[in-house]
């Protein structure tokens, strides 16, 4: 009998060598799998099911190596992604773990760092290019403050849109043929970190020299762990037309960045999440930026990477049953949910925004009236829980 879960490359599930490549240390103990060999890694994706691997350059390169070593490296690689088909569709720079970085990479105080830091993204930007990229992720690990003391806000920004121009123009220049996707996060490494939601991103990108070439990539865990919506900030970033690539996981609220396998934690809001990019018609990839838990062994790590898509198809079969469902259908139109779709006044007409001022309203009535969210969401809630 066919699985109706199993993952095809159709379905553009990808993973990062960083996360099926995760060793398991973390703040308090060392690692409990050995290094993972990236070609081992594109062939068991490639056996999965998943449409594609991405990377940090300095998953795929370790720094130090020589152009010699470079080339080899990455010609093995290459190979590896003709031979079993994988694609690389987003390629990002490590930022954040060199001690070179510890007040910054693009918002550092000292110049020298932050032209390091531009030289490292720009050689990283043409590496995964090469490889087929159309994605540059950006995330600012650390790009923030202990010391509020320590850096006046605007210039960090001044310093940042710097930084994302430069990268901009190199792309322009060279031809890369990339898009650049700023990956928001309130915290964690640093205490406070500059563009911590996808609000602020989306106003910092208003100032950029090419707004047009910058969108975002809004993970799960980072909006999760300080209390926000994740579901909310995927539909935002729709909106805008600035859902240049997202990031899955799971995360509890008020932890630090756990990165679980995607919707192991918060079903609910994987479930809308999940609805939504199905239902939008988004046809960017379904990255999992998560990692297996640190008691695995590394035959489990391909658990977890099975186990991230199989719930995400699972949750697309309840979005598509949700949809068909008449009892669900009738409470949604309780609910009035399709109203909501209405525009109201043409604000471009005075008249019509005159009108408004003087129109009359039966409040009572009007304040009387029940929407039945209590059923609509307890049908939803059955639906999920497998008894519909």
């Amino acid at each position: 009998m066919t699985d109706p879960y199993a993952p095809r490359p159709e379905h553009r599930f990808t993973f990062g060598l960083w996360t099926v490549g995760n060793r398991g240390r973390d703040p308090f103990g060392h690692e409990t799998r050995p290094p993972l060999d990236p070609v081992d890694a594109v062939e068991r994706l490639a056996a999965l099911g998943a449409h594609g691997v991405n990377f940090h350059d300095d998953d795929l390169v370790p720094p130090g190596s020589t152009p010699a070593e470079r080339d080899a490296i990455v010609g093995r690689f290459r190979a590896a992604l003709d031979r079993t088909g994988l694609r690389v569709p987003m390629a990002t720079t490590n930022l954040f773990s060199d001690p070179v970085f510890k007040d910054g990479a693009f918002t550092a105080n000292e110049p020298a760092v932050r032209r390091y830091a531009m030289r490292k993204t720009l050689r990283a930007m043409e590496l995964g290019a090469g490889l087929g990229a159309e994605v540059y992720v950006m995330w600012g690990g650390r790009e923030g403050v202990e010391c509020e003391a320590a850096k006046d806000v605007a210039d960090a920004l001044d310093r940042y849109a710097e930084a994302v121009n430069v990268c901009c123009a190199h792309i322009r220049a060279q031809g890369l043929g990339l898009r650049i996707a700023l990956e928001p996060k309130p915290n964690e490494p640093r205490g406070d970190l500059f563009l911590p939601t996808v609000g602020h991103a989306l106003a910092f990108i208003d100032r950029l020299e090419w707004p047009d070439m910058v969108g975002l990539n809004p993970e799960f865990a980072h909006e999760t762990m300080s209390g926000l919506n994740f579901h909310h900030a995927v539909a935002q970033a729709l909106w805008a037309g600035k859902l240049f690539h997202v990031d899955l996981n799971a995360q509890r609220i008020g932890k630090y960045d756990q990165d679980f396998r995607f919707a192991s934690e918060g079903q609910r809001d994987a479930f809308w999440t999940v609805r939504l990019l199905e239902s939008s018609g988004w046809d960017g990839m379904r990255h999992f930026d998560a990692h297996a838990y640190r008691t695995e062994d590394p035959e489990g790590v391909w658990d977890f990477a099975r186990g991230c898509m199989r719930s995400y198809l699972i949750l697309a079969e309840k979005a598509r049953r949700l949809d068909e469902d008449p009892e669900i259908a009738e409470a949604l139109a309780a609910a009035r949910t399709a109203r909501l779709a209405e525009p109201q006044v043409d604000w471009r007409d005075p008249a019509a925004v005159a009108a408004v001022r003087d129109e009359e309203f039966d409040t009572e009535a009007l304040a009387a009236v029940g929407y039945g969210h209590e059923r609509l969401d307890q049908l939803v809630n059955e639906l999920l829980l497998g008894v519909r």
